[in-house]
C-alpha cells in the first residue's frame, strides 16, 4: 500500500495530536476564514438582516455557546447559500425538526 499524501481521502497535513499545541486553535482560524468568505457574499445584508439576526462574531461556530441558536443560524445560512447557488430552497423555521432540516439540506447538496 502506498503511504503519504495524495492518496484519496488523506490530507497532506498531520493529525491534530502531531501538529503541536496550536492545533487546538485551528477551529478559530477556520471560523475567521469562513466569516471572511460569508462577508464577500454579502451574508449580513442578504441573509442575517433579512431574518433579524445579528452579525456573526469571529468565533461564532467555534465555541458551543447556544447550540439551538447556532444550529438555526447554520441552517439559515445553508438555505441561503443553496438558494444563492441557484437552487430554490425553503428557509427552515426555528422549531422545525432538526433531523428533517439537516436531511433536506444534505439531500439538496447531493443534487448539485
Amino acid at each position: 500500500a502506498e503511504e503519504g499524501p495524495g492518496r484519496r481521502g488523506e490530507r497532506s497535513e498531520e493529525g491534530p495530536a502531531e501538529r503541536g499545541p496550536g492545533a487546538a486553535f485551528h477551529m478559530f482560524v477556520l471560523m475567521e476564514d469562513l466569516l471572511d468568505k460569508l462577508k464577500l457574499l454579502s451574508c449580513e445584508e442578504e441573509a442575517l438582516r433579512r431574518h433579524n439576526m445579528r452579525p456573526l462574531s469571529r468565533h461564532y461556530f467555534a465555541l458551543p455557546t447556544n447550540p439551538g441558536e447556532q444550529f438555526f443560524v447554520f441552517c439559515t445560512l445553508a438555505a441561503w447559500l443553496i438558494s444563492k447557488a441557484g437552487h430554490p430552497f425553503e428557509q427552515p423555521q426555528e422549531y422545525d425538526d432538526p433531523n428533517a432540516v439537516i436531511s433536506n439540506v444534505l439531500s439538496e447538496l447531493r443534487s448539485f
